[in-house]
Protein backbone atom coordinates (compact mmCIF):
# COMPACT_ATOMS: atom_id res chain seq x y z
CA UNK A 1 0.00 0.00 0.00
CA UNK A 2 2.75 2.01 1.07
CA UNK A 3 5.06 1.55 -2.67
CA UNK A 4 1.32 2.37 -4.36
CA UNK A 5 0.79 5.45 -2.40
CA UNK A 6 4.11 6.38 -3.80
CA UNK A 7 3.77 5.78 -7.13
CA UNK A 8 0.31 6.95 -7.36
CA UNK A 9 1.64 10.60 -5.97
CA UNK A 10 4.73 10.60 -8.08
CA UNK A 11 2.14 10.34 -10.76
CA UNK A 12 -0.09 12.89 -9.87
CA UNK A 13 3.21 15.54 -9.14
CA UNK A 14 4.35 14.45 -12.62
CA UNK A 15 0.40 15.51 -14.02
CA UNK A 16 0.66 18.77 -11.79
CA UNK A 17 3.89 19.53 -14.02
CA UNK A 18 2.27 18.75 -17.17
CA UNK A 19 -0.06 21.17 -16.52
CA UNK A 20 2.24 23.13 -14.90
CA UNK A 21 3.44 23.55 -18.74
CA UNK A 22 0.71 23.89 -20.78
CA UNK A 23 -0.86 26.66 -18.35
CA UNK A 24 2.83 28.26 -18.18
CA UNK A 25 3.52 27.87 -21.95
CA UNK A 26 2.19 31.73 -22.70
CA UNK A 27 4.27 33.21 -20.56
CA UNK A 28 7.23 32.51 -21.93
CA UNK A 29 6.15 33.09 -25.46
CA UNK A 30 2.88 34.91 -25.78
CA UNK A 31 4.86 37.88 -26.33
CA UNK A 32 6.85 36.32 -29.41
CA UNK A 33 3.98 34.82 -31.39
CA UNK A 34 1.66 38.56 -30.31
CA UNK A 35 4.41 40.21 -32.39
CA UNK A 36 4.76 37.43 -34.94
CA UNK A 37 8.67 37.45 -33.98
CA UNK A 38 8.12 33.54 -33.71
CA UNK A 39 5.29 31.22 -35.43
CA UNK A 40 2.89 29.76 -32.64
CA UNK A 41 4.17 25.69 -33.58
CA UNK A 42 8.28 27.23 -33.66
CA UNK A 43 7.54 29.03 -29.92
CA UNK A 44 6.32 26.07 -28.24
CA UNK A 45 9.04 24.03 -29.64
CA UNK A 46 11.74 26.20 -28.71
CA UNK A 47 10.05 27.22 -25.60
CA UNK A 48 9.93 23.05 -24.38
CA UNK A 49 13.40 22.81 -25.54
CA UNK A 50 14.40 25.34 -23.14
CA UNK A 51 12.44 24.35 -20.12
CA UNK A 52 13.91 20.97 -20.57
CA UNK A 53 17.77 22.71 -20.15
CA UNK A 54 16.33 25.36 -17.52
CA UNK A 55 15.21 22.21 -15.42
CA UNK A 56 18.68 20.94 -14.94
CA UNK A 57 20.24 24.50 -13.80
CA UNK A 58 19.91 24.10 -10.18
CA UNK A 59 18.37 22.77 -7.22
CA UNK A 60 17.61 25.68 -4.57
CA UNK A 61 13.68 26.31 -5.07
CA UNK A 62 13.24 22.80 -5.24
CA UNK A 63 14.93 22.95 -1.49
CA UNK A 64 12.58 25.61 -0.65
CA UNK A 65 9.87 24.22 -2.07
CA UNK A 66 10.64 20.21 0.00
CA UNK A 67 11.82 21.53 3.42
CA UNK A 68 11.31 25.54 3.40
CA UNK A 69 7.14 25.34 3.39
CA UNK A 70 5.68 22.80 5.66
CA UNK A 71 7.05 20.14 7.79
CA UNK A 72 7.70 16.70 6.18
CA UNK A 73 4.39 14.70 7.05
CA UNK A 74 5.41 11.34 7.69
CA UNK A 75 3.49 8.01 6.97
CA UNK A 76 0.12 7.74 5.23
CA UNK A 77 -1.13 10.77 6.27
CA UNK A 78 1.98 12.47 4.90
CA UNK A 79 1.55 10.41 1.41
CA UNK A 80 -2.69 12.05 1.94
CA UNK A 81 -1.54 15.60 2.42
CA UNK A 82 0.86 15.57 -0.66
CA UNK A 83 -1.73 14.22 -2.75
CA UNK A 84 -4.24 16.51 -1.49
CA UNK A 85 -1.84 19.34 -1.55
CA UNK A 86 -1.30 18.23 -6.00
CA UNK A 87 -5.51 17.78 -6.31
CA UNK A 88 -5.88 21.78 -5.23
CA UNK A 89 -3.13 22.64 -7.16
CA UNK A 90 -4.39 20.83 -10.10
CA UNK A 91 -7.69 22.02 -9.66
CA UNK A 92 -7.18 25.58 -9.92
CA UNK A 93 -5.27 25.28 -12.93
CA UNK A 94 -7.63 23.80 -14.93
CA UNK A 95 -10.43 26.11 -13.68
CA UNK A 96 -7.97 29.37 -14.83
CA UNK A 97 -7.03 27.74 -17.80
CA UNK A 98 -10.85 27.83 -19.27
CA UNK A 99 -11.56 30.68 -18.26
CA UNK A 100 -7.81 31.97 -19.81
CA UNK A 101 -7.04 33.31 -16.60
CA UNK A 102 -2.99 33.81 -16.44
CA UNK A 103 -3.15 32.78 -12.74
CA UNK A 104 0.15 31.03 -11.05
CA UNK A 105 0.71 28.02 -10.87
CA UNK A 106 3.09 28.29 -8.32
CA UNK A 107 0.84 29.95 -6.12
CA UNK A 108 -1.74 27.10 -6.82
CA UNK A 109 0.64 24.53 -5.45
CA UNK A 110 1.71 26.09 -2.19
CA UNK A 111 -1.96 27.06 -1.68
CA UNK A 112 -2.50 23.58 -1.84
CA UNK A 113 0.48 22.48 0.48
CA UNK A 114 -0.99 25.15 3.26
CA UNK A 115 -4.17 24.17 2.75
CA UNK A 116 -3.34 19.96 3.10
CA UNK A 117 -0.72 20.75 5.89
CA UNK A 118 -2.99 22.40 8.16
CA UNK A 119 -6.36 20.31 7.41
CA UNK A 120 -3.87 17.32 8.00
CA UNK A 121 -2.43 18.70 11.47
CA UNK A 122 0.98 19.42 9.87
CA UNK A 123 3.08 22.16 10.90
CA UNK A 124 3.13 25.31 8.29
CA UNK A 125 6.45 26.85 8.57
CA UNK A 126 4.76 30.70 8.19
CA UNK A 127 7.86 32.39 8.48
CA UNK A 128 8.91 30.30 5.49
CA UNK A 129 5.91 31.17 3.82
CA UNK A 130 6.03 34.40 4.61
CA UNK A 131 9.44 35.10 3.44
CA UNK A 132 10.04 32.80 0.23
CA UNK A 133 5.87 33.20 -1.32
CA UNK A 134 4.11 35.78 0.15
CA UNK A 135 6.57 38.85 0.28
CA UNK A 136 7.90 38.13 -3.11
CA UNK A 137 4.53 37.40 -4.43
CA UNK A 138 3.77 41.50 -3.64
CA UNK A 139 7.26 42.60 -4.62
CA UNK A 140 7.94 40.68 -7.77
CA UNK A 141 5.16 41.96 -9.67
CA UNK A 142 6.03 45.35 -8.37
CA UNK A 143 9.72 45.07 -9.35
CA UNK A 144 8.67 43.92 -13.15
CA UNK A 145 6.39 46.99 -13.80
CA UNK A 146 9.15 48.99 -13.02
CA UNK A 147 12.02 47.46 -14.81
CA UNK A 148 9.98 46.80 -17.53
CA UNK A 149 9.02 50.42 -17.85
CA UNK A 150 12.63 51.03 -17.32
CA UNK A 151 14.07 48.99 -19.61
CA UNK A 152 11.39 50.00 -22.54
CA UNK A 153 12.09 53.93 -21.59
CA UNK A 154 16.14 53.00 -22.18
CA UNK A 155 14.81 51.26 -25.58
CA UNK A 156 13.26 53.75 -26.50
CA UNK A 157 16.11 56.39 -25.83
CA UNK A 158 18.79 54.71 -27.33
CA UNK A 159 17.22 53.76 -30.83
CA UNK A 160 15.30 57.01 -30.44
CA UNK A 161 17.14 58.27 -33.90
CA UNK A 162 16.47 54.41 -35.70
CA UNK A 163 14.63 54.11 -38.95
CA UNK A 164 11.45 52.32 -36.88
CA UNK A 165 10.74 49.81 -39.54
CA UNK A 166 14.54 48.78 -39.09
CA UNK A 167 14.17 48.72 -35.12
CA UNK A 168 11.22 46.37 -35.41
CA UNK A 169 13.19 43.72 -37.46
CA UNK A 170 15.82 44.06 -35.50
CA UNK A 171 14.04 43.07 -32.49
CA UNK A 172 12.31 40.51 -34.10
CA UNK A 173 15.17 38.71 -34.36
CA UNK A 174 16.43 39.47 -30.99
CA UNK A 175 13.10 38.15 -29.56
CA UNK A 176 13.85 34.82 -30.43
CA UNK A 177 16.62 35.34 -27.61
CA UNK A 178 14.61 37.05 -25.42
CA UNK A 179 11.86 34.48 -25.61
CA UNK A 180 14.07 31.47 -24.90
CA UNK A 181 15.73 33.09 -22.02
CA UNK A 182 12.09 33.32 -20.75
CA UNK A 183 11.44 29.63 -21.16
CA UNK A 184 14.74 28.76 -20.08
CA UNK A 185 13.85 30.54 -16.75
CA UNK A 186 10.46 29.17 -16.17
CA UNK A 187 12.15 25.84 -16.72
CA UNK A 188 14.73 27.02 -13.88
CA UNK A 189 11.55 28.11 -11.93
CA UNK A 190 8.66 25.57 -12.34
CA UNK A 191 10.21 21.97 -12.80
CA UNK A 192 12.48 22.36 -9.38
CA UNK A 193 9.03 23.13 -8.13
CA UNK A 194 7.32 19.79 -8.57
CA UNK A 195 11.00 17.95 -7.81
CA UNK A 196 10.26 19.14 -4.63
CA UNK A 197 7.28 17.72 -3.70
CA UNK A 198 8.69 14.29 -5.12
CA UNK A 199 11.63 14.60 -2.80
CA UNK A 200 9.17 15.35 0.03
CA UNK A 201 7.16 11.75 -0.98
CA UNK A 202 10.58 9.60 -1.59
CA UNK A 203 11.61 10.48 1.95
CA UNK A 204 8.04 10.39 4.07
CA UNK A 205 8.52 6.56 2.06
CA UNK A 206 11.95 6.28 3.30
CA UNK A 207 13.55 5.61 0.26
CA UNK A 208 15.38 8.92 0.60
CA UNK A 209 16.65 10.62 3.47
CA UNK A 210 15.88 14.28 4.47
CA UNK A 211 18.74 16.52 3.02
CA UNK A 212 19.51 14.14 0.30
CA UNK A 213 20.63 15.41 -3.38
CA UNK A 214 18.02 15.58 -5.87
CA UNK A 215 17.97 11.77 -7.75
CA UNK A 216 18.41 12.71 -11.31
CA UNK A 217 15.60 10.65 -12.29
CA UNK A 218 13.16 12.71 -10.62
CA UNK A 219 15.25 16.09 -12.10
CA UNK A 220 14.55 14.01 -15.70
CA UNK A 221 11.12 13.08 -14.98
CA UNK A 222 10.34 16.44 -13.99
CA UNK A 223 11.52 18.57 -16.97
CA UNK A 224 10.16 16.21 -19.56
CA UNK A 225 6.80 16.44 -18.41
CA UNK A 226 7.32 19.75 -17.94
CA UNK A 227 8.13 20.31 -21.56
CA UNK A 228 5.59 18.20 -23.25
CA UNK A 229 3.12 19.83 -21.61
CA UNK A 230 4.57 23.12 -22.37
CA UNK A 231 4.54 21.94 -26.11
CA UNK A 232 0.95 20.96 -25.74
CA UNK A 233 0.86 24.80 -25.12
CA UNK A 234 -1.98 27.35 -23.85
CA UNK A 235 -4.18 29.42 -26.37
CA UNK A 236 -6.17 30.59 -24.57
CA UNK A 237 -4.04 32.31 -21.77
CA UNK A 238 -1.10 33.39 -24.78
CA UNK A 239 -4.51 35.63 -25.97
CA UNK A 240 -4.88 37.17 -23.02
CA UNK A 241 -1.39 38.01 -22.56
CA UNK A 242 -0.52 38.58 -26.05
CA UNK A 243 -3.29 40.73 -26.77
CA UNK A 244 -5.54 41.52 -24.41
CA UNK A 245 -3.40 43.41 -21.74
CA UNK A 246 -2.15 45.41 -24.50
CA UNK A 247 -1.10 45.36 -28.17
CA UNK A 248 2.87 44.38 -28.15
CA UNK A 249 5.49 45.45 -30.96
CA UNK A 250 8.56 43.93 -31.56
CA UNK A 251 10.90 45.93 -29.13
CA UNK A 252 8.01 46.44 -26.29
CA UNK A 253 8.41 42.41 -26.65
CA UNK A 254 11.31 42.32 -26.03
CA UNK A 255 11.47 44.61 -23.16
CA UNK A 256 9.18 42.54 -21.32
CA UNK A 257 10.63 38.70 -21.97
CA UNK A 258 14.29 40.39 -21.16
CA UNK A 259 13.07 42.03 -17.97
CA UNK A 260 11.19 38.70 -17.07
CA UNK A 261 13.91 36.52 -17.77
CA UNK A 262 16.49 38.43 -15.61
CA UNK A 263 14.14 38.57 -12.42
CA UNK A 264 13.78 34.67 -12.49
CA UNK A 265 17.07 34.11 -12.94
CA UNK A 266 18.03 36.82 -9.80
CA UNK A 267 15.60 35.01 -7.54
CA UNK A 268 16.38 31.17 -8.27
CA UNK A 269 20.37 32.18 -7.99
CA UNK A 270 20.35 34.63 -5.80
CA UNK A 271 17.48 34.50 -2.80
CA UNK A 272 16.41 30.77 -3.97
CA UNK A 273 12.48 31.92 -4.19
CA UNK A 274 9.98 29.97 -5.87
CA UNK A 275 8.57 33.19 -7.93
CA UNK A 276 5.31 32.91 -10.32
CA UNK A 277 6.67 33.34 -13.52
CA UNK A 278 2.91 34.15 -14.27
CA UNK A 279 3.44 37.38 -11.80
CA UNK A 280 6.68 38.68 -13.78
CA UNK A 281 6.21 38.38 -17.34
CA UNK A 282 2.32 39.72 -17.12
CA UNK A 283 3.57 42.67 -14.69
CA UNK A 284 6.91 43.29 -17.11
CA UNK A 285 3.89 43.87 -20.33
CA UNK A 286 2.02 46.34 -18.07
CA UNK A 287 5.18 48.34 -17.28
CA UNK A 288 6.25 48.41 -21.06
CA UNK A 289 2.85 49.32 -22.22
CA UNK A 290 2.53 51.78 -19.94
CA UNK A 291 5.54 53.81 -21.47
CA UNK A 292 3.26 54.36 -24.72
CA UNK A 293 1.17 55.69 -22.57
CA UNK A 294 -0.69 54.69 -19.00
CA UNK A 295 -4.46 54.28 -21.03
CA UNK A 296 -1.96 52.22 -23.68
CA UNK A 297 -2.87 49.24 -21.23
CA UNK A 298 -6.03 47.85 -20.81
CA UNK A 299 -6.37 48.21 -17.12
CA UNK A 300 -9.57 46.34 -16.63
CA UNK A 301 -7.81 42.93 -17.85
CA UNK A 302 -5.03 43.63 -15.98
CA UNK A 303 -7.30 44.27 -12.59
CA UNK A 304 -9.05 40.21 -12.97
CA UNK A 305 -5.79 39.02 -13.51
CA UNK A 306 -4.17 40.87 -10.35
CA UNK A 307 -7.44 39.74 -8.53
CA UNK A 308 -6.76 36.06 -9.67
CA UNK A 309 -3.21 35.94 -8.26
CA UNK A 310 -4.49 36.99 -5.10
CA UNK A 311 -7.73 34.47 -5.06
CA UNK A 312 -4.90 31.38 -6.08
CA UNK A 313 -2.99 30.43 -2.92
CA UNK A 314 -6.72 30.68 -0.51
CA UNK A 315 -8.86 28.74 -3.89
CA UNK A 316 -6.17 25.92 -4.12
CA UNK A 317 -5.61 25.55 -0.42
CA UNK A 318 -9.44 25.16 0.08
CA UNK A 319 -9.47 22.47 -2.23
CA UNK A 320 -6.70 20.66 -0.87
CA UNK A 321 -8.11 20.45 2.28
CA UNK A 322 -11.10 19.28 1.04
CA UNK A 323 -9.26 16.89 -1.24
CA UNK A 324 -7.66 15.72 2.34
CA UNK A 325 -10.83 15.20 4.09
CA UNK A 326 -11.87 12.76 1.33
CA UNK A 327 -8.86 11.03 1.31
CA UNK A 328 -8.75 10.63 4.91
CA UNK A 329 -12.54 9.42 5.05
CA UNK A 330 -11.72 7.09 2.11
CA UNK A 331 -8.13 5.52 2.72
CA UNK A 332 -6.47 7.16 6.27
Amino acid sequence: MDTFALVVTIMVALFFTYTNGFHDSANAIATSVSTRALTPRAALLMAAVMNLAGAFMGSGVAKTVSEGLIETPEGSTGMGILFAALTGAITWNLITWYFGLPSSSSHALFGGMVGAALAGGTQVYWHGVLEKIVIPMFVSPIVGLLVGYLVMTAILWIFRHTNPHKAKRGFRIAQTVSAAGMALGHGLQDAQKTMGIVVMALVIADVEDYGDPIPLWVKIACAVMLSLGTYAGGWRIMRTLGRKIIELDPPQGFAAETTGASIMFTTAFLFKAPISTTHIITSAIMGVGATKRINAVRWGVAKNIVLGWFITMPAAATVAAAAFGVVHLAFL
